[in-house]
């Protein structure tokens, strides 16, 4: 029976039997060091004169007996008494695996991701990344919330902008989707209460560090709320939730990454766009950033805030109609009823309150100058009775990547497609 170099500590004395990668392998005359890397981590093994031990990466078993040792990585190591290839490699993988982090052109790790992501740090981002979303899943459904999974290819934009990835679907011009929003609002209109996990994808030509053109979005949409107050507050235990789950079930991947992770406060602070662009204006001579945050507003923002009150997170509210998609719901003072969630320095959520009447929609629409034209099951629920809702979207990526000091957002996904990449 196979056993995993997590329960080795359990079996001090015993003979078992590992199987799994060459991570790295070391040949010391008479002694020769196999460190031997599975779904759980890593163990040093020993093993004598005789034995060749083949390249990195190639698949192994080994039998022997697990001994305490100090001096080895995690105090524990295997005396090998036997040892078998599996799978073995053909040619050397094209970068050192277990040397991912010594000064690797940053590129080259995206070049050859499919060997990349076995590296230790590189799998520890994405299982954090995959304890949020289940986390985020766990959450909602604790709050009475029902998954829904909705079309990927669309006759028209949810965001009613131009940056859509087109499609020819059959003899009929499609898009992938920017967003599920028409869809999970309409869906408010059955469950009451909705999340999705799911890629969306934005055509804008950017190349930033945080910008990816496909990337995993969480989403929610609630009916029957008072206002984005309400919202708020659900993304608020919502993140208590994703993070208590990291606390939880990855520790060890937080520590590959030299990181502790942020607690959640009870109440994350709310500041509304004027007062916080005021505030850069006012207190640290900052006046750019037009009608929305820009990055460096939004990175004072933050610090502002971390200084002031402990929070990594800070709620942004009332952001002017110009800035907003055609659903938000406007306020008499030309503002709306919407946020954004920066975290550490940037935008990571964007969410708000919802029209929920129809002729207040279509007017919006035309303020906005978005056609109906694709809109006509999203417009038609509206006149058959829709409660007041509202939602939210939350960046799996970047959240990932603010959460483990990731310089750059692809390194938070496992195969990033940006401006320039559309391979691996």
């Amino acid at each position: 029976m196979r056993t995993l170099t997590s329960d080795l500590k359990a079996n001090i004395g015993q003979t078992v039997t590992l199987e799994g990668f060459v991570h790295f392998r070391r040949d010391l005359g008479g002694v020769q060091f196999l460190i031997l890397r599975d779904r759980r981590g890593t163990v040093q093994c020993v093993i004598g004169k005789g034995v060749t031990i083949p390249m990195p990466e190639s698949t192994v078993r080994v039998f022997g007996t697990v001994v305490e040792n100090p001096r080895a990585p995690g105090g524990l190591e295997v005396q090998v008494s036997s040892f078998e290839g599996i799978s073995i490699a053909v040619e050397a993988p094209p970068i050192e695996v277990s040397k991912e982090e010594w000064k690797v052109n940053p590129e080259t790790l995206l070049d050859y991701r499919y060997v990349s992501l076995r590296g230790l740090r590189e799998r520890a981002v994405l299982r954090v990344q995959a304890e949020l979303i289940q986390g985020f899943r766990e959450a909602l459904i604790a709050e009475d919330f029902t998954e829904i999974f909705t079309p990927k290819i669309v006759s028209a934009g949810a965001e009613g902008g131009s940056a859509l990835f087109e499609v020819q679907y059959f003899e009929q011009k499609a898009y992938l989707a920017q967003s599920p929003q028409t869809y999970k609002q309409m869906m408010v209109g059955a469950y009451e209460r909705v999340f999705e996990t799911a890629c969306v994808y934005r055509a804008e030509e950017h190349a930033t560090s945080r910008h990816l053109n496909e990337y995993m979005s969480l989403d929610l949409e609630m009916g029957f709320i008072n206002s984005e107050e309400d919202v708020m507050d659900m993304e608020n235990l919502v993140l208590k939730g994703m993070f208590e789950r990291v606390q939880r079930r990855a520790m060890r991947e937080l520590e590959i990454c030299g990181v502790t992770l942020p607690s959640v406060p009870d109440r994350i602070p709310r500041m509304k766009l004027a007062d916080a662009r005021a505030l850069c204006i006012e207190k640290y001579s900052y006046t750019n950033g037009g009608k929305d945050l820009d990055p460096e507003g939004e990175r004072i923002i933050s610090k502002h805030v971390l200084e002031t009150t402990g929070s990594d997170f800070v709620f942004v509210t009332h952001y002017p109609r110009a800035a907003r998609p055609f659903y938000a719901y406007p306020n008499e003072d030309g503002t709306t009823r919407s946020f954004d969630l920066l975290f550490r320095g940037i935008e990571i959520t964007s969410g708000g309150q919802r029209i929920n009447e129809y002729q207040m929609l279509l007017d919006n629409m035309a303020f906005r100058g978005v056609s109906s034209e694709g809109f006509g099951a999203y417009l038609e629920v509206f006149k058959h009775g829709m409660p007041p809702h509202g939602g939210l979207a939350i960046g799996a990526e970047r959240l990932t990547a603010k959460i483990l000091e990731i310089s750059n957002v692809r390194y938070a996904r496992a195969f990033p497609r940006d401006r320039n990449r559309l391979t691996p």
